[in-house]
């Protein structure tokens, strides 16, 4: 009997709980208000598309570049940004595009040229650039193996 009695209270305690529960995520629920939905704003106005990037003066430093738009409701379709070109980057693969290169190949004696491969870390202004890109240069002075040994060898008489 003793133990009947015990296992009520535990089902009194328990459902107690479950109520108690059930209250608190309900009022947590009515506490929030629904966010109205934004209006999606409609418009014809396609994305913009950039021009290189022109210095002013030299090849790097300070420039412009020329963006445009198509859309029959745009107010604005053409416009001009300033832009910078690095003066440390490799111009030959593009101005706007920066490339981390590996270290220089071993000199090929036929060609007598050391070739290295850059992998493009950045492009500015969403440029069009290689994915990787070769560069070869000349190696330099190519030296003769000395020959081995000490003296040169005598010729008895």
């Amino acid at each position: 009997m003793q133990q009947q009695q015990q296992q009520r209270r535990m089902f009194t305690a328990a459902l107690l709980a479950l109520v108690f529960l059930l209250a608190a995520v309900s009022t947590t629920e009515a506490g929030k208000k629904e966010k109205p939905e934004k209006k999606a704003k409609k418009s014809d106005c396609g994305e913009w598309q950039w021009s290189v990037c022109v210095p002013t003066s030299g090849d790097c430093g300070l420039g412009t570049r020329e963006g445009t738009r198509t859309g029959a409701e745009c107010k604005q379709t053409t416009k001009t940004q300033k832009c910078k070109i690095p003066c440390n980057w490799k111009k030959q693969f593009g101005a706007e595009c920066k490339y981390q290169f590996q270290a220089w190949g071993e000199c090929d004696l036929n060609t007598a040229l050391k070739t290295r491969t850059g992998n493009l870390k950045r492009a500015l202004h969403n440029a069009d650039c290689q994915k990787t890109v070769t560069i070869s240069k000349p190696c330099g002075k190519l030296t003769k193996p000395k020959p081995q040994g000490k003296f040169p060898l005598l010729k008895a008489a």
